[in-house]
């Protein structure tokens, strides 16, 4: 297990907000949420979030448009493996997720096209146990 990165001030405030929420944030929301603290501009918050994202700290939702704390930060290589979200359509609960034999899979098919994979999520959107 690999210590945490040092972050920022802004870095800290930022994955706080994330963590505390419990649910997918945008960055306008997460700037509301810290005005208090200083927060004026959309560019703070993306600078924070990008260098979290790097650090394998969040990840970013693209189909929600939003961001979430990981729940694994230091149990799998966001660089080079796969992360998965079950996204609820009607509570919003994000679940993270990772498995292996998916992973594996995603990798056979990108090699057998010669393809160099940066980046892999996917995310799965529905309806958790509770809400169905």
């Amino acid at each position: 297990m690999t210590a945490q990165p040092k972050l920022t001030r802004n870095q800290s405030l930022v994955l706080d907000a994330l963590t505390a929420s419990g649910q997918p944030l945008s960055a306008y929301t997460i700037l509301d949420r810290l005005r208090d603290h200083g927060f004026r501009a959309p560019l703070q918050v993306y600078r924070a979030l990008d260098k979290l994202i790097e650090q394998g700290l969040i990840h970013r939702l693209e189909s929600l448009n939003a961001f979430v704390a990981c729940t694994q930060p230091h149990e799998h290589l966001h660089e080079h493996g796969v992360t998965a979200f079950a996204i609820c359509e009607d509570c919003g609960q994000v679940t993270e997720f990772q498995d292996a034999a998916i992973e594996h899979r995603l990798a056979a098919l990108v090699s057998a096209q010669d393809f160099r994979t940066e980046k892999t999520t996917i995310e799965v959107r529905g309806h958790c146990r509770d809400c169905r």
